[in-house]
């Protein structure tokens, strides 16, 4: 079932919690996590992008080597967002790396979370011996994938409003022929049954989208 954080309450305790251990820090920082996804400022990267990453986590789960861990990335993996990629994956790991060892998270398992969150900065870098990076990856580009694509994308230019459009334009359409150029957008085999074929489509409808001439408006004279 695709979960739900827009009135989380309680369900930060029967969601993230479990994941470190109930104690006071966890709460706090289960509290802190939940804030920061609900910030005003966030269109796309919300409370709505954390819970269907974390219900692609689920869907994919059993490919993973530590779900613990990847479930943990999820959490942190857009918790610092102030659109600046890469440094905003950098700040997320530094986070996770602060917060999970008040938790008393073991210290391995907190160098793997923060070096997943780093992964989510350039998708295409996962190695083929890394299943966590996988699946943390894969479920984090599953909106590509997914019927809802083009609201993703109103969102996206949304939380780059103050990017003028040429530069906008510009810098998504390099996104998209980046990501179109790699053999397998996605590196679980059950991802790409699931996404693949219609992630390509909808990132190549957008790329043609951005990149057509304009159109002489009807209006103008011959």
């Amino acid at each position: 079932m695709p979960r739900t954080l827009s009135k989380y309450g309680g369900r930060v305790i029967a969601d993230f919690v479990p994941l470190v251990g109930d104690s006071p820090a966890a709460r706090a920082t289960a509290a802190e996590l939940v804030a920061r996804w609900s910030q005003p400022h966030r269109r796309y990267h919300d409370r709505a992008h954390l819970a269907a990453v974390l219900t692609a986590v689920d869907t994919l789960a059993d490919q993973a080597r530590d779900a613990v861990a990847v479930r943990l990335a999820a959490w942190f993996h857009d918790a610092v967002y102030d659109g600046r990629p890469g440094w905003d994956e950098e700040r997320s790991a530094q986070l996770a790396q602060s917060r999970l060892h008040r938790c008393g998270v073991p210290a391995r398992r907190i160098a793997e979370v923060a070096r997943l969150v780093r992964l989510t900065a350039a998708h295409d870098t996962p190695a083929d011996d890394d299943p966590d990076g996988a699946v943390l990856c894969d479920a984090d580009l599953a909106v590509l994938g997914s019927p809802g694509y083009d609201a993703y994308a109103a969102a996206i230019r949304q939380e780059y409003a103050h990017i003028p459009d040429e530069l906008f334009t510009k810098g998504r359409a390099e996104v998209l022929a980046r990501l179109l150029a790699v053999p397998r957008l996605y590196r679980t085999a059950h991802a790409r049954d699931l996404w693949e074929e219609r992630a390509r489509a909808n990132m190549s409808a957008e790329l043609a989208a951005l990149t057509a001439p304009p159109q002489p408006r009807g209006d103008q004279p011959a």
